[in-house]
């Protein structure tokens, strides 16, 4: 995967989940993110990439879409 900058994050969130990418970023714990949310995870620091990993593998997102 190419780096991803937060823009394109952002981006790719609201093409995976739609109306729902705000509120799973913000309420969703993810054990891939270190028990985190998306929020508190970028707001730790981890690069946007990295975050997007994470919810990929958490919420079984397509190859196709990522």
């Amino acid at each position: 995967m190419v780096d991803v900058r937060l823009s394109d994050f952002w981006d790719r969130m609201r093409e995976a989940f739609g109306p729902h990418a705000e509120s799973l970023a913000a309420d969703h714990v993810f054990a891939e993110l270190g028990n985190r949310t998306v929020r508190a995870a970028l707001d730790d620091g981890e690069q946007a990439r990295d975050v997007w990993r994470g919810v990929c593998e958490g919420m079984e997102v397509p190859t196709s879409k990522r």
